[in-house]
């Protein structure tokens, strides 16, 4: 039995049915003992915990009963004589603890003499009131039972309480001795179901011979699969030549019948070669035999298993349909390769006529001997293409092994016939395959002696594929065989269909750039000043280039030169972060606003205010649509520059600082506060004023002529520094020099650049006077003004200025505080300057016809070809022009 069982527990044994089936009767005996020992253990648990509660009941209130406890509670001393007789009846009746209290849960005695006193811990509620409390608790010593009860007096009433309490432990302890008997019990009946379960095993084991249920399933499943699922014939012939098994693939190959199992190998029917090699049961390995009109590979060997039935094992491939198939595997395995090198080698770029290109080079010689490739003029364009009827096509790509081939050359503007393959296939959209172009079937009619020539060539046969994406065609590839001697056939046109389909999408993608990168080029170039206006403050030269399209795209740069009132002039650049169609729509957003703020004639740190203002409002208005990114992220650089005072005031909203050249060759920074960008909302911004000499130059850029991922920005900005520190230049030779210094070569990102050489209005154009508070003044201004005009030649300007100087002179006396002044200057117009000390904006308005005022300042606006008020640290200047009719000084 020793012996048996360790067969069965083996590592074979436990894979084997019968170890299995040992294992698990053992383990059910196992489950069925352990089940019945753990329902004794936990009926005598719940004996023992009903044991405790009676036990404890029963102690209570035996001593609540008790006449010396409720005298001893009436006297009112009874800790004193009730101590001993409650430790006594705890000693004889085996429980924890008896205590005595009162109906508040003071303790009159209890084992640990330093807990007389003390309050009870447990639950009494109920005894105060007559009932009776038992509850279940878990100290120390581990599960307990304790007992309230009531002591009444001879009316009812509770003067008193008993707790009795014992551990199920103590109670338990009588049960346990039931435990060994119990368990040798369950060891017995244990041994016996082992013992016969063994028995069984072993015979189970000697039916299936040790086998597994997985090995049993898996051989007859190998059976099976050898008779009728495997792709390679089986034959097994025993010691005497009979055929005892013979799967479908061998009937198949040999032509046997389905009755031959048993029948001699020499009746079999087969070819002598392969019959003497059967009847041999010599050992070979693919040893090639000629059956029928088959070539077989048969490999035999013999069975040598010791208790085997002897014989050997043949088997056979069909190694004709092998070759073939080997054949088809490497056709497969090369148009595999020639896709996938087709992706990697067509659209590397985002140019049409480069990705055609690309094209027709990848197909010559891999796949044809020649390729052209035409395309829909407007898909040159990044239009989407003309409608299918009208089959004009522009050649783009011209690919053969001779450049002699008589084929229309790159350029050429083809308009085909309607009869030919390449019209049928533009219009359909469906590939078209002409096997051999010497039958003239009317490929030929789009030019039939350039097509006699291409077959006196040597070109044989066609195939003529369009270029659909996304359910539009674009053009059509034509491939052309020479050289190869067989015709393309239909496989070739599913090669062709996935080559050219690849190609598809990447022209058609470099389509879509190029549409979309023309767009952005052309708003951006609508939306940036085509002409500087005319202006005497500076001399302007400026560069503008956009970022190449395969890098960076349009983005949003953008610089202005705007006139101001007083003959000054703000120079204006900012940068729109990204690139596309949204930065170019972005920057011609805060030209326009810039454009209308620069009206309201506002100093540079204020105007840059508004102008945050403004894109946080839009910003705001786009919290709602997710698609459309908001405007945060662009900078600006406002200067004003006074050709008067020599003045130039500047402040920054994240915008890189100007570059100021002095006359005499010094080129600096003139350290402009960096403000936040625009949109942060929030945040001051500080101007910068600095004096400038005349002829010297204002440098202002974008980021992308310094930026460079190889250089840090602040090497970038020294050596635009230097190259535009050098004097004696004018402003255009200034921007050349600094393009070719900063942009080599094609940039990432847009560049913008202006130059403005400074001027300067010098006394001789200038002229100025201090009017006192006095009505009296007047005339003496105007006569003045007017001398003026007659010494500049402007003597016809001289009515409408003494008419403004009368009107704007007279409302500062009046209406307006100290000091007055009145400044002309001769520029492309006249200009006329009233300061005064007051921060009060006059107001036109219309006088009616009984009232004696209010017509001056209208009288002004209608002679004057412009005016405005300009507000000044010290009060505000109103100021007119006049057109002049001859060239400004």
């Amino acid at each position: 039995m020793h012996q048996l069982l360790l067969r069965m527990w083996s590592r074979r044994g436990i894979r084997s049915v019968a170890g299995q089936m040992f294992v698990l009767q053992v383990a059910v005996v196992l489950v069925l003992v352990a089940a019945v020992v753990l329902a004794l253990l936990l009926q005598s648990r719940g004996d023992a915990e009903r044991e405790a509660q009676n036990r404890s009941l029963a102690v209570a209130a035996s001593v609540a009963s008790s006449p010396t406890v409720r005298q001893a509670l009436a006297d009112g001393r009874p800790s004193a004589a009730l101590q001993q007789q409650a430790e006594e009846t705890r000693k004889r009746s085996h429980v924890d603890f008896v205590v005595v209290m009162s109906p508040t849960g003071i303790r009159y005695t209890h084992p640990n003499p330093d807990q007389i006193g003390q309050h009870y811990i447990g639950s009494i509620a109920a005894a105060r009131h007559g009932g009776i409390v038992t509850e279940t608790t878990v100290g120390t010593l581990g599960p307990s039972v304790r007992t309230v009860v009531p002591v009444t007096d001879a009316k009812g009433k509770v003067i008193g309480l008993v707790s009795a309490g014992i551990t199920i432990h103590q109670v338990s302890v009588a049960a346990g001795r039931e435990v060994p008997l119990v368990l040798a019990a369950a060891g017995l009946v244990l041994t016996a179901a082992t013992g016969g379960s063994a028995l069984i095993g072993r015979r189970l084991s000697r039916q299936t011979h040790g086998l597994g249920p997985v090995q049993m399933t898996r051989m007859y499943e190998h059976h099976d699969a050898v008779l009728h699922s495997v792709r390679e014939g089986v034959l097994i012939v025993d010691p005497r030549g009979r055929l005892l098994l013979a799967n479908d693939e061998a009937r198949r190959l040999l032509g046997f019948a389905a009755d031959l199992e048993g029948r001699p190998v020499t009746e079999l029917g087969l070819d002598p070669g392969a019959e003497q090699l059967l009847l041999s049961g010599r050992t070979t390995t693919d040893e090639v035999i000629e059956v029928g009109d088959r070539l077989l590979a048969i490999s035999q060997r013999p069975m040598d298993q010791p208790h085997g039935p002897g014989g050997w094992v043949a088997t056979l491939r069909d190694t004709t349909e092998l070759s073939a198939l080997m054949g088809r595997v490497e056709v497969v395995q090369e148009r595999l390769k020639l896709l996938y090198d087709a992706g990697i080698r067509i659209g590397t770029t985002l140019d049409v006529t480069r990705t055609a290109e690309e094209l027709a080079e990848f197909s010559v010689p891999g796949f044809a001997d020649y390729a052209t490739v035409d395309l829909a003029d407007a898909v040159l364009r990044g239009e989407e293409p003309n409608p299918p009827h009208a089959a004009e096509l522009r050649r783009v790509a011209l690919r053969g092994i001779r450049p002699d081939v008589p084929l229309c050359p790159p350029g050429a503007l083809i308009h085909f016939d309607p009869a030919t393959p390449q019209a049928s296939g533009f219009g359909s959209g469906q590939m078209v395959l002409e096997a051999d172009l010497a039958a003239f079937t009317g490929w030929q009619a789009q030019d039939p002696d350039r097509a006699r020539r291409l077959v006196a060539h040597g070109v044989h046969s066609m195939i003529t594929a369009p270029l659909r994406a996304r359910g539009a065609v674009l053009g059509v590839v034509t491939f052309w065989r020479s050289t190869e001697p067989s015709p393309f056939t239909h496989e070739d046109l599913s090669l062709a269909e996935e080559l050219v389909a690849r190609a598809a999408a990447s022209i058609d993608n470099a389509r879509r750039f190029t549409r979309e990168h023309t767009m952005a080029v052309t708003l951006q170039r609508s939306l940036l000043p085509h002409a500087l206006p005319e202006q005497n403050a500076v001399d302007v030269a400026h560069r503008y280039l956009p970022a190449e399209a395969g890098l960076g795209g349009v983005g949003g740069d953008w610089f202005d030169v705007i006139p101001l009132p007083g003959a000054r002039v703000a120079i204006v650049v900012g940068d729109v972060v990204g690139h596309g169609l949204h930065a170019a729509a972005t920057m011609g957003q805060l030209r326009t606003a810039v454009h209308n703020l620069s009206t309201l004639d506002l100093p540079p740190d204020e105007l840059l205010w508004h102008l945050d203002e403004l894109v946080t409002r839009i910003d705001q208005d786009r919290d709602g649509d997710p698609e459309t990114p908001t405007l945060t992220g662009a900078t600006c650089l406002y200067a004003i520059y006074d050709p008067v005072s020599g003045r130039c005031t500047m402040a920054s909203a994240g915008h890189l600082e100007p570059i100021l050249a002095h006359p005499d060759g010094r080129a600096r920074l003139p350290g402009v506060p960096a403000g936040p960008p625009l949109g942060l909302g929030g945040l001051p911004y500080e101007k910068t004023e600095v004096l400038l000499p005349e002829g010297a130059s204002i440098v202002v850029y974008t980021d992308g002529l310094v930026e460079d991922r190889h250089h840090d920005i602040d090497e970038r900005i020294e050596r635009l520094r230097r190259a535009v520190e050098p004097a004696g230049r004018t402003p255009d030779q200034m921007c050349r020099a600094a393009m070719d210094a900063m942009v080599p070569g094609p940039p990432r990102d847009d560049v913008a650049l202006v130059v403005a050489r400074t001027r300067m209005l010098d006394d001789k154009h200038t002229a100025s006077w201090e009017v006192p508070s006095d009505p009296a003044a007047v005339a003496g201004v105007r006569a003045a003004a007017a001398e003026q005009l007659r010494d500049w030649g402007l003597e016809e300007e001289a009515f409408t200025l003494e008419l403004t100087l009368s009107e704007l002179v007279t409302n500062a006396i009046r209406h307006a505080t100290g000091p007055i002044g009145v400044r002309l200057i001769h520029d492309r117009s006249l200009i006329c300057e009233v300061s005064d000390g007051s921060s009060v904006s006059p107001h036109l308005r219309r006088a009616t016809t009984m009232e004696e005022g209010g017509r001056g300042l209208f009288l002004v606006a209608q002679f004057a070809d412009s005016w405005g008020t300009r507000y000044t640290s010290t009060g505000k200047v109103i100021w007119t022009e006049q057109r002049l009719g001859h060239a400004s000084p």
